[in-house]
């Protein structure tokens, strides 16, 4: 909800671990000239019955994700946070835990899977240590070799 409210991405704790784990400063994330956020929706969906956040509604990314993309040209780097962006730039129906296990090969692609970095998902990130040991030092190099450009 203070995402929704702010009007900006990522303006919440999930925001500040997503800039960590990518090594740059929020002025760097946040400008346009160098990185595109785009959400799989451009609206909060509301919360479910748990007070988890709804899924984005599919008819977002249908309608807009694709034409979005073919405007944005050439990606070095695209960061697919979460299943549901996973899905969309990776395809197939596997976990999130089985895609990001696999970044090594989706990476030549210039795809790069990450879990959402929000607190819920604090517990695999630490049942899954290799995240941090192996796959955020690649995340960091890449994202400064291509910002540096």
């Amino acid at each position: 909800m203070r995402v929704h409210h702010s009007g900006q991405p990522f303006t919440d704790p999930s925001g500040d671990r997503l800039r960590d784990w990518m090594g740059v400063t929020p002025e760097q994330f946040y400008d346009r000239s160098r990185v595109a956020i785009l959400p799989m929706a451009f609206c909060f969906p509301g919360y479910d019955a748990k007070g988890a956040d709804l899924p984005p509604p599919p008819i977002c990314a249908k309608t807009w994700r694709g034409p979005l993309i073919k405007a944005l040209g050439t990606v070095r780097l695209t960061l697919a946070v979460g299943g549901y962006a996973q899905k969309w730039h990776i395809g197939g129906r596997t976990s999130v835990t089985q895609t990001v296990t696999e970044w090594r090969d989706h990476l030549e692609n210039g795809v790069l899977p990450l879990p959402h970095p929000s607190w819920r998902n604090t517990a695999w990130l630490k049942k899954n240590p290799w995240f941090e040991a192996e796959l955020l030092p690649v995340l960091r190099a890449k994202v400064k070799e291509v910002l540096d450009d």
